[in-house]
């Protein structure tokens, strides 16, 4: 039943969070939006800026975890897990392997490719509801490959896309040079992923999104959460100051810190951080139209912010271990093989927390064990990109609508 008078607080004001805030807003909701710092300052101000719907394939595939022993081993490896956070990461990794079956590989890809099927249309339509629809590119990604050899390693990728439907064309090396003349000349050939599109700016965008929550009547609040009132059913969120908020409905939407939210519920769930990196320059000496992937060299290399934003790897490490900002210098250099011209000038270096499940997965589901809570989270890599539809789809499980997409596979219940 929708009941429109209801009050409901949304805990984090990433991407995801400000956009549920948002369609939840417009249905007439009153909602406060929590988050200790100001909207999009977390893992939403530091991303790819990149629309990538071609990137859902699970993380737990074999080709990918059959070489994790020795990227972790590797000091400069894609993966990089720290020695004395190795141990409470076994049961996590317990979980990613399980979910390596082929039959869940298969489930997996198929939940993957469902939202992203609607990722680009929802946000190109939540971009000009909000005014910025110019802040979209209209360019797509490029995949590179130095040779036949590296094209046909990520033939599993391609394959997937082919059975879902995803577009993309083989572009020779004539025709990849092209289009992007700064690419160096010894990168034979690319794919290129038309729909994989950039943002101008992801900050900006989040900081638009809040904007237009807050002109529709909805409140921000930096407060930090430091437990929950519970009856028969959720009643309102203490704040680490005494404050309590009451409320019928909250959202858990802050991230890889969701995890620790869960815990004060009772209800453990299997996050954690994949730590990312970017390097942002103002002044690179060269230009793209493009979004760039290599993944022989597991670097990405996006034009956005006013700069051109390097960024690629995983680090596993917790929420609170210090930065090591090392692996961003990794991929600068990798970027450099690509791009020859680049100049590394007036650069800054960024760490952030991406929320990643073992099976690759988002979280978007009501509580198995407190009425009125509910989770978005564990989008991984693709917070920016599916932002939009996760919003639609949990603005109509919270007003109790049904969901254009069946949820069950994205379900709490699944842990």
């Amino acid at each position: 039943m929708n009941d429109n008078s209801k009050s409901t607080l949304v805990i984090g004001a990433g991407v995801i969070g400000t956009a549920i805030a948002h369609d939840l807003q417009k249905r007439g909701r009153q909602v406060v939006l929590i988050d200790r710092d100001a909207p999009g300052q977390g893992a939403s101000f530091g991303n790819m800026a990149s629309i990538a719907v071609t990137e859902f394939m699970p993380a737990s595939r074999p080709a990918i975890w059959r070489q994790m022993p020795g990227w972790m081993l590797d000091p400069e490896g894609p993966v990089r897990v720290r020695p004395s956070y190795m141990p409470r990461l076994i049961p996590w990794f317990a979980r990613f392997l399980a979910a390596s079956r082929p039959k869940k590989l298969r489930e997996l890809e198929a939940h993957g490719a469902a939202l992203c099927k609607r990722a680009l249309a929802d946000t190109q339509t939540l971009m000009t509801e909000l005014g910025i629809a110019s802040d979209l590119t209209e360019t797509g990604c490029l995949s590179l490959y130095q040779n036949e050899a590296e094209y046909r390693a990520d033939r599993e990728h391609i394959e997937i896309l082919d059975r879902f439907g995803f577009a993309h064309e083989v572009l020779g090396h004539n025709a990849l040079h092209d289009l992007e003349p700064e690419i160096s000349a010894k990168i034979g050939m690319a794919v290129l992923f038309p729909d994989n599109r950039s943002l101008r700016d992801p900050y900006a965008y989040v900081c638009r999104l809040a904007e237009s929550f807050e002109g529709q009547g909805g409140r921000l609040l930096q407060a930090r959460v430091s437990g929950f009132e519970l009856a028969e059913r959720i009643k309102g969120v203490r704040l680490e100051d005494g404050r309590v908020l009451e409320a019928d409905q909250v959202v858990l939407c802050a991230g890889a810190f969701t995890a620790r939210l869960a815990r004060m519920l009772d209800e453990p769930i299997p996050l954690e951080t994949e730590r990312g990196y970017h390097t942002q320059i103002m002044a690179p000496g060269t230009s793209l139209r493009h979004s760039v992937i290599w993944p022989a060299r597991a670097f990405m290399v996006t034009p956005t912010a006013g700069g051109i934003r390097i960024g690629g790897t995983v680090e596993m490490a917790g929420l609170d271990a210090p930065p090591d900002y090392r692996r961003a210098k990794v991929t600068v250099r990798r970027a450099r093989e690509a791009l020859p011209n680049l100049q590394v000038e007036q650069a800054t270096e960024w760490m952030g927390h991406r929320p990643a499940f073992p099976d690759t997965v988002p979280l978007m589901s009501a509580s198995a064990k407190v009425r009125g809570i509910f989770y978005a989270t564990g989008h991984g890599h693709l917070g920016l990109t599916n932002a939009a539809t996760t919003a639609r789809l949990m603005g109509q499980l919270i007003a109790g609508e049904r969901p254009d997409l069946d949820l069950r596979p994205y379900s709490i219940e699944r842990f």
